[in-house]
């Protein structure tokens, strides 16, 4: 049956009727809704694991017991995920087991630009990448395929544009695919030295058979042109772009296997066109592939190596017409992003900036602290970086930061990685303060579930981890809890907590604004007689605030009555 479906959408679709079991993620935008999808299906276990490697050892387990297995991520997660990737290239696998990582070109939703065909390359692992919706279904299959005949995981990457665009796909039956008996292989499967060195040559044939496939495989294919002046190697979105410009003017060697890559494949066609222009998004992979094969190819110094490409952008570049913008006579304001009316996380930072403290930041939603009025937020780098970068930064400067330096965290996040880091401040105490934003969801990447909310990926309720007794069992004494709607409690706990010379934790508890089950008291009302126009209320940038003639002006239809603004106004003017 046709139907249009969103790639992930598809991706999943795809593991569905491969006959996957088993899939383990970690939500990253923007790979999450494949795993969410995939939930869907009745026939596969899926789960919400704490990180991305744990997901990747989790499907890793599965593939061994003999089950077709799935992780996914974004494609910094699959930095979290690079220990057992690089190992499990060695050991190969018993059923197929696939790994989707989707990059961010462009940046909507990461902290970096990172081209995810270097890990590929580097662990030595097959990686496929679909350019619509139709090849995300239809490489998912095939992925099991591959993995299952060469012993390897298998890597497909997506991006924002294929994970998050609508193509027409068909759907098939689902294939239920044997059980693989498991049986102890020592030698395959235990990476100590002596079995790890015979691996390797297992590996290297892996690769040069691999690539034997690339060059006869459909999945690397040529769309004539009549114009061969020109020969275009692309993948992925990139595809896409040139086809809309270029139309079958000119021969496309079009590559859906993207490591290993083809050598005679690529040098038959570039044999065939007056030259050959390399369009791929991020790094030079093709274009140096091409070069070091002895094929002269131009690619980056025309399209560089920043951001997403566009049609437009190929058009100008390629030196067809570009097309037409309509643009508005009105200067639109900008609308740079904000948290949410009603977001429990601006208090803390309220506070936080009021006593002009340090905060070491980290990855979530809550990152938006570091935009004004707040401006609490000093650095941001990857996920549970605050806790161990806090930890650095108050053990070498001593006391002359540690009582005015903190680090905030999700409660999502510090389940990922930030517990580990405060077993380094438990353990080699320094006198820390961290602050757990405990908003009760993954709220970043659209409201998923993780280990400290009670429930499960399919919302069944499941074992809560306590992060009170958590914390407490690592070694941490002081343990607080504050309302952050409460800005007097904020400030009190955090002025009591960096007092004291040992580590202490701070959680910050109430749950997210948009949540479906959480109960707004109801918008609050700005009296016009009692404000003066002192813009107090403006500093904690709730976006249901504005000014009007001088006065405060309240938006109902935003406002959750979250009353943070109330206590910041002398005259009473706001309640």
């Amino acid at each position: 049956m046709k139907q249009l479906m969103l790639g992930n959408e598809a991706f999943a679709r795809g593991l569905y009727e491969a006959g996957c079991s088993f899939v383990s993620s970690y939500p990253g935008t923007p790979s999450t809704e494949i795993t969410e999808f995939s939930a869907k299906y009745k026939e596969i276990y899926a789960e919400w694991a704490p990180n991305e490697k744990v997901a990747m050892e989790s499907a890793f387990g599965a593939s061994l017991a003999g089950y077709r297995s799935f992780c996914g991520m974004k494609h910094v997660g699959l930095n979290v995920a690079a220990d057992p990737l690089f190992t499990i290239s060695y050991t190969g696998v018993n059923a197929g087991m696939v790994i989707a990582v989707a990059d961010d070109p462009g940046m909507h939703s990461s902290q970096n630009e990172q081209d995810s065909r270097h890990y590929a390359i580097a662990a030595k692992i097959p990686m496929l990448e679909p350019s619509d919706s139709a090849e995300a279904l239809k490489f998912a299959k095939l992925a099991y395929e591959i993995s299952e005949k060469y012993d390897t995981p298998v890597i497909i990457k997506m991006c924002t544009r294929v994970a998050h665009s609508q193509s027409i796909i068909e759907t098939n039956e689902r294939s239920e695919v044997p059980v693989k008996k498991y049986e102890k292989t020592p030698q395959k499967y235990i990476m100590m030295p002596a079995y790890a060195k015979a691996r390797h040559p297992v590996v290297e044939a892996r690769t040069a058979a691999l690539t034997e496939l690339a060059e006869v495989s459909d999945l690397n294919r040529i769309d004539e042109g009549i114009d061969k002046s020109v020969g275009i190697i692309t993948s992925s979105t990139s595809y896409q772009y040139v086809k809309e410009v270029c139309a079958d003017k000119y021969p496309v060697l079009k590559l859906g296997l993207i490591n290993p890559l083809p050598v005679k494949k690529i040098k038959d066609f570039a044999a065939g066109v007056g030259k050959v222009i390399v369009v791929e998004e991020l790094d030079d992979i093709i274009e140096t592939h091409c070069k070091k094969i002895g094929v002269n190819a131009t690619g980056k110094e025309l399209f560089g190596y920043i951001g997403e490409f566009s049609q437009n952008l190929i058009a100008e570049k390629l030196g067809f017409e570009t097309g037409e913008f309509s643009t508005l006579d009105v200067n639109i304001p900008a609308r740079p992003p904000v948290m949410c009316a009603g977001c429990p996380h601006r208090g803390l930072f309220y506070t936080l900036r009021k006593n002009k403290l340090n905060v070491i930041g980290d990855i979530g939603c809550y990152t938006l602290g570091a935009v004004a009025p707040l401006s609490a937020v000093d650095t941001t780098i990857c996920m549970g970086a605050s806790v161990s970068g806090l930890h650095g930064f108050n053990k070498i400067s001593g006391e002359e930061h540690e009582a005015k330096t903190v680090a905030v965290i999700g409660d999502s996040t510090f389940m990922h990685s930030g517990v580990t880091g405060l077993i380094n401040i438990a353990y080699n105490e320094s006198a820390s303060t961290v602050i757990i934003l405990d908003n009760s969801i993954t709220g970043m990447t659209g409201h998923q579930q993780n280990p400290t909310t009670g429930y499960n990926l399919k919302g069944d309720p499941c074992t809560k981890i306590n992060l009170e007794s958590l914390c407490k069992s690592i070694g941490i004494k002081r343990v607080r809890v504050v309302d952050p709607y409460n800005l007097q409690e904020c400030d009190t706990v955090i002025k009591e907590e960096l007092a004291a010379n040992e580590p202490s934790v701070i959680i910050s508890r109430r749950p997210c604004a948009l949540l479906k089950y959480v109960k707004h008291p109801g918008p609050i009302k700005a009296d016009p007689d009692k404000c003066i126009g002192c813009k107090s209320c403006m500093r904690i940038g709730c976006p249901a605030i504005s000014i009007v003639d001088g006065k405060a002006v309240i938006d109902a239809t935003l406002c959750t009555g979250c009353k943070i603004c109330s206590q910041l106004c002398a005259k009473d003017a706001l309640g």
